[in-house]
């Protein structure tokens, strides 16, 4: 089987102190002390921005991560919840203010300079939106690691809800819940800037939820800070599981249409409580999970294309009701997921529709 890239994260992991985080501490404190011998370690933070260069050691801050420092971050006891091609992701302890924070470390070898990335993490650093995880702080060491800093959700990311069978995953409410508020932050990013932010990576695992099941959308932009190959890497990750528009051939050219189709893939996920990409698929059976509902309905097959606990313990008149939101709901995934990017709604479009739907 072709190797994956891709985040994974992971909860419910109980040692708190990882070997990889020991050693990429030990790393840069040794650098630390090479380079700034017995000075503070604070002479070397602020973070130079006038050239747009980043010099020694730096820690750029945004809201939310004022209070950060190069010691805090890396000092703090982490575990390992996911790996890619081009980083690892750690959920970290930050001792002084008493939280927890998903730190990002990428590789040198898969990023640009940091010269060449300042623009992009200040840009991704500005972005706030109730439906998106922030950029707290941005690190900078001097052999070319970096370390993004977000917030930590506590109920991990969707493709694990999904996937555990939850009863909550199956009521409607949730489902709507979660698909509205992914598409508001996708919304944000097409719309509220001059030009748009393309998320380029949407998935379900590249979305949080808290424990409230709102959902927030992680990693938009992140191919902004990669070099072309590691960017390429990652589109490869996004096809092999499922959520590449099919006229994406570099990452380079992601746009506003395969962001939309991706988001497709996630609504249908969220509706059938299947993957998007059947690994074990029996004989005669699409294994693509768009593909294998439009013969659900060429086949008369209609319950195929929603889980059927969604209306358990309804009402009659509740089920009618739902049973017509889940068709409008499934139609307009549907439309999302078309094979031409002509066709796809905007995402103006969905999020009217399924303010639609909602009513």
């Amino acid at each position: 089987m072709k190797h994956k890239y891709e985040l994974i994260l992971i909860t419910g992991l109980t040692t708190l102190t990882v070997l990889t985080v020991v050693l990429f501490k030990i790393f840069c404190c040794r650098r630390r002390k090479e380079e700034n011998g017995s000075r503070g370690i604070e002479s070397g933070l602020e973070c130079k921005k006038g050239d747009g260069v980043l010099t020694t050691e730096d820690l750029i801050k945004f809201h939310g991560g004022e209070d950060l420092t190069v010691e805090e971050i890396l000092d703090a006891p982490g575990e390992v919840i996911g790996k890619s091609s081009y980083g690892t992701l750690y959920r970290a302890s930050l001792v002084n203010s008493n939280s927890l924070a998903l730190l990002r470390f990428l590789r040198p070898t898969c990023t640009l300079t940091a010269k060449e990335v300042v623009p992009f993490v200040e840009l991704l650093g500005s972005i706030r939106h109730p439906n998106l995880v922030p950029l707290s702080a941005f690190y900078a060491g001097t052999r070319g690691e970096k370390l993004m800093v977000h917030p930590f959700y506590g109920l991990g990311n969707l493709a694990q809800f999904i996937r555990d069978g939850n009863g909550e995953v199956h009521k409607w409410p949730v489902i709507y819940r979660i698909s509205i508020g992914i598409a508001r932050g996708v919304h944000h990013l097409h719309r509220a800037f001059n030009k748009p932010i393309i998320h380029g990576n949407l998935k379900s695992k590249n979305v949080l939820l808290d424990r409230h099941h709102n959902p927030y959308v992680s990693d938009f932009g992140l191919h902004l800070l990669l070099n072309p190959t590691s960017g390429q890497q990652m589109l490869e990750s996004s096809a092999y599981d499922g959520y590449k528009a099919p006229e994406l051939i570099k990452m380079k050219d992601a746009n506003e249409e395969s962001d939309t189709y991706s988001l497709g893939i996630i609504l249908l996920e969220l509706l059938t409580g299947k993957l998007p990409v059947d690994e074990n698929p029996v004989q005669d059976q699409d294994f693509y999970l768009p593909s294998a509902l439009r013969s659900a309905i060429l086949d008369d097959k209609i319950i195929n294309l929603y889980h059927p606990n969604i209306l358990l313990g309804l009402s009659d008149d509740q089920r009618a009701i739902t049973e017509d939101r889940i068709l409008r709901f499934f139609q307009l995934a549907m439309a999302c997921c078309s094979p031409s990017r002509l066709l796809r709604p905007d995402i103006s479009q969905v999020l009217e529709k399924l303010q639609e739907i909602g009513k």
